[in-house]
């Protein structure tokens, strides 16, 4: 029976789950590394998840090197169509901002830009409150929606309040995920500064 896609993060926890790194199929655009791990509990799934850097691929120990090259491209042309749809261009994430500044801010924050920009790779997002610009990170595309808006609130709140004292996290209190946001992108980046393990090491039990 052929094996079913998903994309969503799993884990796997026997002890015959196997590493191997290897590298994108030819013809795949910007691809990090390919991770894939083999599990002898996995019978006909095969699920893909991104990890920092990387891109890691869970096959059923028993898939041919055939059936894994083809799997491989299969979940990652999925993984970066589910990109695309999360990735809002800059028109759309001003519309977000301003929706945002209406819904917890009382529309006080009024921002003159926000856009995307790929020279962040020490923070989420960034602002400028006597210009009134926001940029957000080009390393939160792809990550979920509420994690997103929480990192462009977290930016309008500024344009009102500097500082992180208690009346800048009284503003984002309004924003039910604040907490779940903020623990994703701890984990984002915990996970970045992590060695990554040897091909070939066993997994935790």
């Amino acid at each position: 029976m052929p094996a079913e896609p998903q994309s969503s993060p799993t884990t796997e926890t026997g002890p015959t789950t196997e590493r191997s790194p290897t590298t994108a199929p030819s013809g795949a655009r910007r691809t990090p590394a390919v991770e894939v791990r083999r599990s002898s509990r996995r019978r006909r799934t095969v699920s893909a998840y991104r990890e920092g850097d990387r891109t890691i691929v869970m096959i059923p120990a028993r898939m041919s090197e055939a059936e894994e090259r083809r799997w491989i491209r299969v979940m990652l042309d999925k993984l970066a169509a589910q990109e695309r749809r999360r990735r809002p261009g800059d028109a759309e994430l001003g519309e977000r901002a301003e929706r945002l500044s209406g819904q917890y801010l009382g529309g006080r924050a009024r921002p003159a830009s926000v856009r995307w920009v790929t020279n962040q790779n020490t923070r989420w997002g960034s602002c400028t409150p006597a210009e009134g610009s926001i940029r957000l990170s080009h390393r939160l595309q792809g990550m979920p929606e509420y994690v997103v808006d929480y990192v462009l609130l977290h930016e309008l709140a500024h344009l009102l309040v500097p500082g992180h004292g208690p009346d800048f996290w009284r503003l984002l209190d309004a924003y039910p995920r604040t907490e779940r946001a903020r623990g994703y992108l701890e984990g984002v980046a915990a996970a970045a500064r992590l060695p990554h393990p040897p091909a070939g090491a066993p997994e935790p039990g």
